[in-house]
């Protein structure tokens, strides 16, 4: 018996193909035996027809030609060694560290022992330049007793300025034994008492002791026949001279 010849292998499309026919050839039947059918409802089947059909097409050509259609591949992900070296020929690009502005350093406070001392003023440094104003002298005074009343006595203290520059201001003080006298008459000062104390300061004709020169301040001690001396005298502190013993 001989060899039944081997049947050629049936493609995809092939077989696509012959179950469109089939199905074009069934509704055939189908529509042929009905005689209800409207114009409509064939114009609707054809219509799925060609659409079928039109598919059947696209699928066969693109089985029979795969080759025309663009594979899509993905790169497959670069190894270590692909990542750190670059291309022969082009430079690799070269890390730029990020930009940052310059820190500021801050400024130290000074510490509190690095204050310089404070100067006095008597040793204050004279600034550059400038003249420093010279300093007065120290004032002494001279107490007399002018003349002599019943129940008074005239006294003068003569206040004398020994160096050359003007003595702005004085004060002159005279203590009294007692807070029954009293004192009238004052010339070249303006008088004020705190019981037997009395303070003397300059008027506007004494107001200035001129450097090298002196100025006077007189008055009367009133209300005693013996033993109405002053005390005490001083001028700006320092004792006067000629008080009686």
């Amino acid at each position: 018996m001989p060899a039944t010849p081997p049947q050629p292998r049936r493609t995809v499309a092939i077989i696509l193909l012959d179950r469109v026919v089939a199905l074009v050839a069934a509704t055939r039947r189908v529509l042929t035996g009905r005689e209800d059918v409207s114009r409509a409802t064939w114009l609707a089947v054809i219509a799925a027809l060609g659409v079928l059909v039109a598919t059947a097409v696209s699928v066969v050509g693109v089985l029979r030609t795969p080759e025309k259609l663009t594979p899509v591949t993905l790169d497959p992900p670069p190894s270590v060694e692909q990542v750190g070296a670059s291309p022969s020929g082009t430079p690799r690009a070269q890390a730029r560290p990020a930009v940052t502005s310059p820190a500021v350093p801050a400024t130290p406070s000074a510490p509190a022992s690095s204050a310089p001392p404070a100067v006095p003023s008597s040793t204050r440094p004279t600034p550059t330049g400038a003249t420093a104003e010279p300093t007065p002298a120290a004032l002494d005074a001279d107490f007399a007793v002018t003349d002599n009343a019943l129940l008074s006595y005239g006294a003068t203290v003569t206040i004398n300025n020994p160096g050359a520059v003007p003595a702005p201001r004085w004060t002159l003080v005279l203590t009294l034994p007692r807070e029954s006298l009293g004192i009238s008459s004052v010339e070249g000062a303006q008088a004020s008492r705190d019981g037997a104390v009395w303070t003397f300061v300059p008027d506007d004709d004494t107001a200035q002791v001129p450097g090298g020169a002196s100025v006077r301040v007189t008055f009367r001690v009133n209300g005693s026949l013996t033993g109405a001396a002053p005390k005490a005298c001083t001028i700006d502190g320092v004792a006067c001279t000629g008080l009686p013993s």
